[in-house]
């Protein structure tokens, strides 16, 4: 395929999936996350700019199209039967941002997904991260103040005054990738508080001290790092991983899209072919995608017992751990 022709075909991907309500979206990495989602009747707004992507009151998704962005859509087999999502990788010599370990004051947000935020003061978390910028940003003095405080200084360092006052705070959560960006305007959880239903972030120091890039549940291919994530709608749970009644037209759309764009070798073992000695895929991940092949043959066949099978609540629309 000509980089040309895979740029327009990995637009269309991403047009169609933001045009649906259902689809979820993610960016970011291993331990650090913001997710995007609205409702099938909520009010959007298009960007002022040319990428593609929108923005509500609850958050906004703003991406960019590369000749050299590959969706992987893969499977992976999880205790309620399995998660579903289209990786957008980018080379992992094209991947990097800026890998600050400190806070950091990055100035105006001239690139905001709205035209009324762009004023407003960024600053990199100094999260360390290699495919993603996890930022904050906010136009009140005091929070202004607060962060500029703990500039210089990591932001779980435990003299870093940023941490205690975040959740009081809630700036914007602004994550940022080559693929684009997620923002996320809804106040931060407090704590014992669960997220919200739409657009919110994880931060996870402990998953973040692995320095994974994703989970190794995920079948990523070699040289390829995810930068962010699309999540159609499941066929058995919505966006906040509680159970629905299983949807065979969602599994049959998702089928379609993990025979365009999922690994063919991980396809082969799905449907009852040997994994080949030569193939990259490891023999975890083709175990994985056995167990897939028989929950969703028994989802099909409407043999689901749900006492085998109960919904876990935590798996959200990403794989976290």
């Amino acid at each position: 395929m000509t980089p040309s022709f895979q740029a327009e075909a990995v637009a269309a991907l991403l047009r169609e999936a933001l045009a649906d309500p259902g689809t979820a979206w993610s960016l970011g990495s291993f331990g650090a996350i913001a997710e995007f989602m609205r409702d099938p009747d909520e009010a959007v707004t298009a960007l002022p700019d040319v990428r593609l992507g929108m923005a509500t009151e609850r958050g906004a998704i703003a991406l960019t199209v590369r000749s050299d962005l590959r969706p992987v859509a893969y499977e992976t087999a999880v205790a309620s039967g399995w998660n579903h999502a289209v990786a957008l990788c980018l080379p992992d010599d094209a991947c990097a941002m800026s890998r600050r370990g400190v806070v950091t004051e990055l100035g105006p947000d001239r690139e905001a997904a709205r035209q009324q935020d762009r004023d407003a003061i960024l600053f990199d978390l100094g999260l360390d991260l290699l495919a993603v910028d996890a930022c904050v940003r906010t136009r009140d003095p005091e929070a202004i103040a607060c962060l500029r405080s703990g500039v210089g200084r990591p932001l779980f360092d435990h003299q870093n005054p940023i941490g205690r006052q975040l959740v009081a705070m809630s700036p914007h959560r602004v994550f940022l990738a080559r693929v684009g960006r997620v923002e996320v305007y809804a106040p931060i959880p407090g704590p014992g508080g669960t997220s919200p239903e739409g657009p919110h972030t994880h931060v996870l120091p402990k998953l973040l001290r692995s320095g994974r890039t994703h989970a190794a549940t995920t079948p990523i291919p070699a040289g390829w790092v995810p930068c962010a994530g699309i999540h159609p709608a499941h066929p058995y749970k919505d966006m906040m991983g509680r159970r629905i009644a299983f949807d065979a037209a969602r599994h049959a759309a998702f089928q379609v899209l993990l025979d365009r764009w999922g690994d063919p070798d991980l396809l082969a073992v799905k449907r009852g072919g040997d994994h080949r000695p030569d193939s990259s895929i490891s023999g975890r991940h083709a175990q994985a995608a056995r167990r897939v092949a028989e929950v969703q043959a028994l989802y099909l066949r409407g043999e689901v017992i749900e006492a085998e099978l109960a919904a876990d609540e935590d798996e959200g629309v990403a794989d976290h751990a």
